[in-house]
């Protein structure tokens, strides 16, 4: 049985994406999704998508790429997956190694890995030099049988909109998701001041699903928002929930969630998920609020290349 590792082609869409719902069935993602990383990828990137096949069949996905936008130069990242009923081939680490060349290559200095919380894969990480930094948690939500809080009263000069109506002009979406951002935890601090950079890749991704993503507007400004990624069939993923600073404690971001999952069931998704830093100690227990439940963990590795 022979593992190979090649670049990613447009017609392997279908099995990279079978591969990490495989690996990943808390996540959201599609075909088209996929094909739109790799194309639409910042050339500053260097992104790859590489694949492991065995005997001809894709067994394993690996992304590839430099931290473009972080404050320190030389950051880098690589997850690699391989389907579970593929493991022990050794496509795993031969798509480490062929992503670690090509990262070396182009100037990286310290990669990092996001790794499943298991014996095997954190065993994996160890024997290849990765050290733990930090945590992080996938939770379920479910929709059809789960209950939800019924939205609240509105205060005065609070209103709810969507992100599709910044579709004429989104700079105030880029300004609140720049400032949020920046206050999550992160091994990698980032510079987000790119307002084109976050259109093309942010705002355009497929996956967006902008009439779900509800925005609290205070006083005519954007307070808090919850960006709703959907697979247009019955997953929703919640990939960002932010407040502004200035109205963070005021239950702004509950406000946006509720208003969001309570579409989202009305619309005919099915199953929630979401993902926190294990130090983002409020939307945790936000979460936990509305009845998600912890349905993995996983614990981000670095490693300094020689």
């Amino acid at each position: 049985m022979t593992v190979i590792v090649r670049d990613f082609r447009p017609e392997d869409a279908e099995a990279v994406t079978r591969v990490r719902r495989a690996c990943l069935p808390f996540e959201v993602m599609t075909p088209e999704s996929v094909l739109f990383e790799v194309e639409n990828a910042n050339p500053a990137k260097k992104y790859r998508l590489l694949v492991a096949e065995k005997d001809g069949e894709l067994i394993g996905t690996a992304h590839v790429g430099i931290a473009y936008d972080a404050a320190e130069p030389g950051q880098a990242f690589v997850t690699p997956h391989v389907h579970p009923g593929h493991l022990g081939h050794g496509a795993g680490g031969l798509l480490l190694r062929v992503a670690e060349e090509h990262l070396g290559a182009e100037g990286a200095t310290q990669v990092y890995a996001w790794v499943l919380k298991e014996p095997r894969n954190l065993a994996f990480a160890q024997k290849r030099g990765y050290r733990p930094t930090r945590s992080a948690h996938f939770q379920r939500l479910d929709l059809t049988n789960g209950p939800l809080p019924e939205p609240p009263a509105l205060p005065p000069g609070v209103e709810l909109r969507t992100a599709a109506d910044f579709e004429a002009d989104p700079r105030p979406m880029f300004e609140a998701d720049a400032e949020a951002t920046s206050d999550e935890p992160s091994d990698i601090p980032t510079d987000f001041d790119d307002y084109d950079d976050w259109l093309n890749h942010t705002w355009n991704f497929p996956l967006l699903d902008r009439r779900l993503s509800t925005v609290v507007m205070a006083d005519g400004e954007v307070a808090a928002y919850t960006a709703a990624m959907t697979d247009g069939g019955t997953r929703y993923l919640s990939g960002m929930t932010g407040t502004l600073r200035a109205h963070r404690g005021k239950g702004y971001a509950k406000l946006a969630k509720t208003d969001s999952l309570r579409r989202a069931r009305a619309a005919g998704y099915t199953d929630a998920f979401t993902s926190n830093d294990g130090e983002n100690g409020p939307m945790l227990a936000i979460n936990k609020w509305f009845g998600y439940e912890i349905c993995a963990s996983e614990v981000r590795h670095v490693r300094t290349l020689d």
